[in-house]
């Protein structure tokens, strides 16, 4: 397992491949993938347990 000093390794080459504001840009955009996903099956269940509740 990857011990303190290869995470600030690898932190720093992803910092230097991607930039900084690419890097939150992207968390940005994950959080917003994450945050629609979750509604979407949230939605997705709800007509299935009405279904199922008026057969």
């Amino acid at each position: 397992m990857a011990g303190g000093w290869e995470w600030i390794i690898i932190l720093v080459v992803v910092l230097l491949v991607f930039g900084v504001g690419r890097i939150s840009r992207i968390g940005g955009e994950l959080g917003q993938g994450i945050k629609e996903f979750r509604k979407g099956i949230k939605d997705g269940t709800e007509p299935d347990d009405a279904d199922e509740k008026k057969a």
